[in-house]
């Protein structure tokens, strides 16, 4: 099988690798972090004005129509940078599923554009990585319909212009487009582990026009969430070769007893089994990457949750040694590695847990 990419693929990963190394520095990403809102509108502008944002959006909506492939590049590339931009939430999960909607067409128009940020408003408490698990109810009234439920750890929902949000409507799973600033709907926001911001949304008595509701179901959510777990484990892999990079640039530097401490042979063991779960993730992540689309549902649950198992082992094993080859400055705030550690840790718990992913596989597998 050809694993090569397209001069236009490679093209689109050079040019975002100078951005982080550019204009995504770990300085600057400290400070945006540190801001009142946690995110910068300049570094999202910036993202529109590269095109990462049009990435997934049509051709026909003003977007440049990639696929799962140039969407994994773009976050192996991305993933060391550790954007508090709310890129995957917008760019990649919400605008799979508006694509789907065919009078959403201005709306991602907008957000390739950067003029508007979308993201999902899915968790809830009590769902442990079952995306069937919807408490949230929808009651006609009128030609309008009214919402009311909660959901839990909404990424970047204080930054966002509107929310997608799953409810119950009778016996079927529905989605709606909900603007923030809705009668109803209140937000609170906090960071999370890895210093991104999240929110508890609280949805009381929200009333919606009719055209709120979206074409769009169960079928279409679960779709969009496996292009985004895709997404997910290729920025897992980008931040994991940036760690295991410094990780061994440190045990050549550091000297201890005379002679730089790589050359200890349990570190160098320690080292390579860093590399053997990157590069097992890795092959993983192709994998899901060209499955995570695929119209075979079982096949794709697989793909995707043996994706997850594989990714979720290695983050953890990677993020732990890293930090330990370090020594007590690997959870300084200072040193970048800490950073890295934080994002793997909360990236393994993310669309699912690898537990979670570990017994969806085993139940997607028993019915083939």
């Amino acid at each position: 099988m050809d694993f090569s990419f397209t001069e236009e693929q490679q093209l689109l990963e050079d040019t975002v690798l100078r951005f982080v190394a550019k204009d995504y520095a770990f300085e600057k990403r400290h400070a945006i972090r540190a801001s009142a809102g946690g995110w910068s509108r300049e570094a999202w502008q910036a993202l529109a004005d590269l095109g990462l944002l049009a990435l997934n959006v049509p051709e026909e909506h003003g977007g440049l129509g990639a696929g799962p492939v140039d969407t994994m590049l773009a976050l192996n590339a991305l993933g060391p940078g550790l954007l508090q931009e709310p890129y995957l939430a917008s760019a990649v999960v919400a605008t799979a599923l508006l694509r789907e909607c065919p009078q959403q067409a201005g709306l991602l128009a907008q957000m390739a554009a950067g003029e508007r940020i979308a993201v999902l408003a899915h968790d809830e408490p009590g769902a442990r990585g079952n995306p069937c698990h919807v408490a949230t109810l929808c009651r006609p009234d009128g030609t309008d319909f009214l919402l009311d439920g909660r959901k839990c750890v909404v990424a970047h929902a204080a930054a966002a212009d509107f929310l997608i949000v799953s409810a119950r409507l009778g016996d079927d799973l529905a989605l709606f487009l909900v603007p923030c600033d809705a009668a109803g709907l209140t937000l609170d926001a906090y960071p999370t582990l890895d210093g991104t911001r999240a929110a508890e949304v609280h949805l009381n008595g929200v009333r919606l026009p009719a055209g709120a509701l979206l074409p769009a179901g169960a079928d279409v959510l679960e779709r969009a969430l496996g292009v985004g777990l895709a997404a997910l484990c290729a920025e897992a892999v980008g931040i994991m070769k940036a760690t295991i990079d410094a990780t061994v640039d440190y045990l050549r530097t550091r000297r201890q007893f005379g002679q730089p401490i790589g050359r200890f042979q349990a570190l160098q063991h320690r080292a390579a089994d860093m590399l053997l779960h990157y590069e097992q993730a890795k092959s993983m992540s192709y994998l899901a990457a060209m499955r995570c689309t695929s119209k075979d549902a079982a096949e794709r649950r697989r793909a995707l949750s043996a994706a997850k198992v594989v990714t979720g082992r290695a983050v953890r094993f990677i993020g732990q040694q890293a930090v330990q080859l370090h020594g007590g400055m690997g959870m300084t705030d200072e040193l970048v590695v800490s950073h890295w550690f934080k994002r793997l840790t909360a990236i393994e718990i993310e669309f699912g847990d690898s537990d979670t992913h570990l017994q969806q596989f085993i139940e997607a597998s028993a019915f083939n």
